[in-house]
């Protein structure tokens, strides 16, 4: 079996990855609070962790591997939104999360095992709630219930940070039903206008980071494989999730591994709107980026580094997609290289598996190629719409030139081969012909009027 390692934030280094059951592989990743489209820095977590699930189902098998991504859909920004809109909270979480939806799957992106969104789950939360308060780790004030953080011992340890430094340091909120500034909510009063339900603390909702633990433990248990998630998710809200967990479990911890993916920049700046540079998803989509470049540009930078999304970086991927997919039209996928499979098991190195899917198109292992990258959600036929785009009839031009060659293989005079080849190099479009017959690959600076009379 393939050996997959992968860095522990956890224990601060990459270690070997062996599942607490073989054939019930569980993973967790925090998933979309649904108010508004979603930007290409929250598109990140999920082509990274649905790399790792398709991986992890190579290694394991599909019906052995669960996969838990939640939507937040009652939080302060989604009653903001309906105060601004108008509109009631059920229909901006119900279109949002479609939107959602929509957006990861033209990035390529398969459907976890379950999608739960926190609303279907509150009885679970106060239930864990209750559990914390009567083991002494949470208490009840002015209608709130509070996680008491000095309760945990090792609270801090994810993140690497001290509690009374945190306090020093850190934007806490100061409330005077707080027995310690560190405090977090598990629990809050809503008001008439919010959304709210009935607890033993009077009607309210849930705090944000109890509906990870609740649904994590409903659907994969009080002890799992894989929690994922952003960086920025890695304090407060992972650091609050292990604590409540362990505490209300009663187990020395939530996951095995803790993995985080570094943040995202557009063209060498943080993302913001200040910038002009805040892009969702879906305007990408509509400047005619498409989902599968999207999804290369992201694999082609380590999941634990920065990632800066350029325009250059866009238009060289849909370069290679096309050339990759040109070279693999009609091809039945083999096997993914060793050396592939040897590089996504080596913590996701995405970038060293890319260099590998070069090299075996070089070497001319379409197979492979084409196998290789179907598991990195790459070449996939239901992804390729977008080649053809422009009006560049590859098909019928392969045909005039397989045609053409064909004849000249019976006359041997390869004039009209030599001219048509011609013509195509001229207008941007890449001419490959040997045993395996004529491979076209179009690129999006392909000149039209090179071709005409052809088309």
């Amino acid at each position: 079996m393939t050996e997959i390692k992968l860095y522990n934030t956890k224990t601060r280094k990459k270690e070997v990855f062996t599942p607490i059951e073989a054939d019930n592989v569980r993973m967790y990743v925090c998933g979309p609070t649904v108010y508004d489209r979603a930007h290409i820095g929250n598109a990140r977590p999920v082509i990274v962790f649905d790399t790792l699930y398709r991986v992890l189902r190579h290694v394991y098998g599909a019906d052995h591997v669960t996969y838990v991504r939640n939507f937040t859909d009652v939080d302060d920004k989604i009653n903001a939104r309906a105060a601004e809109s108008g509109r009631s909270i059920g229909e901006i979480t119900a279109e949002t999360t479609e939107w959602y939806l929509e957006d990861m799957a033209e990035v390529g992106a398969l459907e976890p095992t379950h999608m739960p969104r926190a609303t279907g789950y509150i009885g679970e939360m106060i239930s864990m709630i209750e559990a914390l308060i009567e083991k002494g780790h949470a208490y009840a004030a002015e209608g709130h219930a509070l996680f008491r953080v000095r309760s945990y011992k090792k609270y801090g340890a994810l993140s690497g940070r001290d509690v009374d430094d945190m306090i020093a340091g850190a934007r806490v909120e100061v409330a005077p039903y707080k027995e310690d500034p560190m405090d977090f909510v598990l629990w809050k009063p809503s008001s008439d206008d919010q959304p709210g339900w009935d607890s033993p603390w009077g009607r309210g909702r849930p705090g944000w980071h109890i509906e990870c633990s609740a649904m994590a433990k409903a659907l994969l248990g009080d002890v799992f494989d894989i929690h994922g998630g952003g960086l920025d998710l890695q304090f407060p809200h992972h650091e609050d999730e292990i604590a409540q967990s362990c505490c209300a479990n009663g187990t020395d911890e939530m996951a095995r591994f803790w993995m985080h993916n570094e943040m995202l920049q557009v063209e060498g700046k943080k993302m913001s709107k200040s910038l002009g540079n805040f892009f969702t998803v879906r305007d990408l989509l509509k400047q005619g980026v498409p989902g599968e470049v999207i999804r290369f540009v992201f694999l082609s930078t380590h999941y634990r580094k920065p990632m800066d999304w350029t325009e250059k970086k866009a238009i060289e991927a849909a370069r290679t997609l096309r050339k990759w997919r040109a070279l693999t039209d009609g091809v039945t996928p083999t096997n993914a290289s060793d050396k592939f499979i040897a590089a996504v098991a080596d913590d996701l190195n995405t970038a060293g598996a890319i260099a590998e899917m070069h090299q075996l198109a070089s070497e001319g292992d379409l197979g492979g190629l084409l196998a290789s990258g179907q598991l990195l959600g790459l070449l996939e036929e239901h992804m390729g719409d977008w080649v053809n785009r422009g009006g560049i009839q590859l098909d019928k031009l392969r045909e005039l030139l397989t045609h053409a060659r064909e004849e000249a293989m019976a006359s041997k005079d390869f004039t009209e081969v030599d001219r048509l080849k011609a013509m195509f190099v001229e207008a941007g479009i890449e001419v490959r012909m040997g045993k395996e017959g004529v491979i076209l690959a179009a690129f999006d600076d392909v000149d039209l009027s090179k071709l005409e009379g052809l088309l």
